[in-house]
């Protein structure tokens, strides 16, 4: 055993890579966009970061989670997300889930719920490998989406 790391605590923990996805969450805010952030990570390394991106691109699957698949098949020349965890500030809809199944990654976290749109409301299955963590940063993620419908409404 290493001295030099007894006793230090591991700081790559879901909140710690949540954190990560909310910063991608406040600049799809900053551009008028639903705050929904994404980052892939693998190995404790972020390999994909995204926000939504649907009125810029007028595109209905711009979706945050969509954009980091891209861009982590990309960084991997691949269409596999074997080993890989997706931070995800609001549970993904249908359609992100099911291209998170084809993708078999074997991770993904959420912060908060999406009651009416998201996968588990929906019925919609994820790849049966894949572990799901839910509500990590829920309070802080749910805030950013009822500050931006709230600014919306105005």
């Amino acid at each position: 055993m290493n001295p030099y790391f007894c006793g230090m605590e591991n700081i790559f923990t879901d909140e710690y890579f949540m954190k990560k996805a909310l910063q991608e969450a406040e600049v799809a805010f900053e551009k008028g966009e639903i705050p929904v952030g994404a980052i892939i990570v693998i190995d404790n390394k972020v390999i994909a970061r995204s926000h939504n991106l649907t009125e810029m691109l007028h595109d209905v699957t711009a979706h945050a989670e969509m954009q980091s698949i891209t861009a982590a098949a990309n960084f991997f020349g691949g269409k596999y997300l074997k080993d890989c965890t997706l931070y995800v500030t609001v549970e993904p809809c249908q359609m992100c889930a099911g291209a998170l199944y084809w993708s078999q990654i074997s991770k993904i976290v959420y912060g908060a719920t999406d009651v009416q749109r998201g996968f588990t409301a929906m019925g919609t299955k994820l790849h049966p490998k894949t572990v799901v963590v839910s509500g990590v940063m829920r309070d802080e993620a749910a805030d950013l989406m009822l500050r931006f419908f709230a600014q919306r409404r105005k």
